[in-house]
């Protein structure tokens, strides 16, 4: 009868310890360029809090709108201001734990082994680079927050009418940057911390910051989101603790975030 007892407190013990941990689960929809630096420090953060944090990686607009539709996210992390402002208008995020976390650079990759180190911001330069029918990698240039910013800096250098006609558009930057990486196209537009996360590409041009709106990261919690894992999680990768994961991926860190 006693060890029938002891059975039933020893099941029920681990029934409770494993609802707990259920609990302690955070997820996380971030940009698809976040996936290395947030990888790294989820993991410290679990390590930390106990706290597991589980992360869908995408397109910024592929997230918001997965969003809008129901999906189970806790925080979110866009690639540019404006998929988060969509969400906000939605009132799908808190608005009071919205900040903008991160900066990041626009630049032009080529594949490891490509001849050119550097190519032209010119339509000669491009042509050269691009041979006779060789396509520039970025994303979906109308949503898509990197395909949005190379348009935008294309159009400021006056390239638009030569590259439009070559573009590979993808769904994400990621997506892009394997292109390249992969020899399938000479050349693409990715963020800095995409170039900095693949041995198979090489900077061959940096954009002109005033070609294009800044690259700014802002993260909020979800208005629909569980306990209070997203917020701590926030907190942290706001924290000095975090600061390091992003540096090395080629981000650029907003002192704390800022609040907006």
């Amino acid at each position: 009868m006693h060890r029938l007892i002891r059975s039933s407190l020893i099941a029920a013990l681990l029934l409770a310890a494993g609802a707990a941990q259920a609990a302690e689960t955070t997820t996380v929809f971030a940009a698809a360029s976040l996936k290395n630096a947030l990888d790294d420090a989820g993991k410290a953060f679990r390590a930390q809090s106990g706290i597991d944090v589980r992360s869908s990686y995408a397109a910024s607009s592929a997230l918001a709108r997965q969003i809008e539709a129901g999906a189970p996210a806790d925080l979110f992390a866009s690639a540019d201001l404006e998929w988060m402002d969509y969400l906000a208008k939605k009132n799908l995020i808190r608005p009071d734990t919205r900040v903008s976390l991160l900066g990041n650079r626009l630049v032009l990759i080529a594949p490891r082994d490509a001849k050119e180190s550097t190519v032209a911001f010119t339509p000669e330069g491009f042509a050269k680079a691009l041979g006779h029918d060789g396509r520039l990698a970025t994303g979906e240039v109308n949503s898509v927050p990197i395909g949005k910013y190379a348009k935008t800096a294309f159009e400021k250098l006056g390239l638009w009418g030569s590259i439009q006609p070559r573009l590979a558009l993808s769904d994400n930057v990621r997506a892009a940057l394997a292109l390249v990486s992969r020899g399938e196209a000479p050349l693409g537009v990715v963020y800095e911390s995409d170039a900095k996360s693949d041995p198979g590409v090489k900077v061959v041009g940096v954009f002109p910051a005033d070609s294009h709106p800044p690259v700014v990261y802002p993260f909020a919690v979800t208005a629909d989101a569980k306990g209070d894992g997203a917020k701590r999680f926030l907190d942290y990768l706001r924290s000095a603790a975090a600061k390091p994961f992003f540096e090395a991926q080629g981000f650029s860190v907003i002192d704390g975030g800022k609040n907006q």
